[in-house]
Order: C-alpha cells, then structure tokens, then sequence
C-alpha cells in the first residue's frame, strides 16, 4: 500500500528533524513515536510509515509498538480524554459502573468521541491510585473515590467550563 506523505509540511519538517536528533540513541523509537503523536496528536498510517522509513526499521515494528502501548493513539481523539481505570482494586470497587455512567452521560462507548469532538472514552488498566478506586483520569486530572452520580457531576462540570468559553467566560 502507497501512502500520500506530505513531507513538505511544516509537520512533517519538524518531526524529520527530531528523528535526526534520536535517531543514533538506543531506545529512540519510543522517543520518536511519543514527539510524533505531541506534533500530530495521533499516529495515523502515514505517520507510522514516515517514522519507519525515516529510523530504517520495518512499519510493522513501529506499528507492534503504537498498538502495544496504551498511551499511543491511532484515532484523532477530543480536547478531554476520559480515561477510566479497570485495574483490580477500580474493578472491584465498581469500575464497570462508572464505564456504564460515563458511557451513557455523553453517549459514546469505550474508544469512541463524541460529535463534538470534546470528550473521549477509554479504559486502562491501572493508574496507581488504588487507594482512590474508583478512578479516572480526564487528561491529567485525576478523580477518585467515584460513583456513577459523582462521575456524571464531573462530566458537568466539565461541559460547563466549555458552554463559558464558548460565550467569551461571561457568566
């Protein structure tokens, strides 16, 4: 398969240029992915292809990596990350309740983003706030302690951050 890769483009330029930086050091694809997905916000096909072409290692390594590895992403994903944590002690405190409320509150399963691109779903498997359980994580706030109607109040809050941006922060 042919990929179109605009390697003009200002994006593309400056990934090239980091590759040169890490591409001698052991350990660089992890190095490279991670700028990639910070430059693109994700790791589409062509991006995964360029990175491959540009460090000499074959796409399907590159492509083993993005897909072992939780916090790289292959989808656009929205300006909120709603990551909900499935590990022993969230599962055993109520996790799949809190997937079942975040699911409903904003209308999307698990790895999907809502039309208006503001929240997406997803579950990992352990954030290392046992004692918080259960928890999610929207970016890098972390919530804990939740049940389904305290995680929808989250949610609301959120929504309201967005409804005063989007008025200019009146009140």
């Amino acid at each position: 398969m042919k990929l179109e890769i605009p390697v003009d483009s200002p994006q593309y330029q400056v990934l090239k240029r980091d590759i040169a930086r890490f591409k001698r050091k052991s350990g660089s694809l992890i190095q490279v992915l991670h700028r990639a997905q910070e430059i693109f916000g994700y790791l589409p096909a062509e991006v995964q292809y360029f990175v491959a072409h540009e460090l000499d290692v074959p796409v399907s390594q590159v492509y083993g990596v993005v897909t072992f590895y939780n916090f790289f992403r292959m989808e656009p994903v929205a300006k909120h990350v709603i990551n909900v944590c499935m590990g022993t002690a969230c599962h055993v405190k109520g996790a799949e309740g809190i997937v079942k409320a975040v699911s409903e509150e904003l209308g999307i399963k698990v790895g999907e983003t809502t039309k208006d691109k503001f929240f997406t779903l997803s579950t990992a498997r352990c954030f290392g706030a046992c004692g918080l359980a259960p928890v999610i994580m929207i970016n890098e706030d972390v919530y804990g302690k939740l049940t389904p109607e305290k995680v929808k109040e989250v949610i609301r809050e959120y929504r309201l951050e967005k409804e005063k941006e989007e008025r200019g922060g009146a009140n």
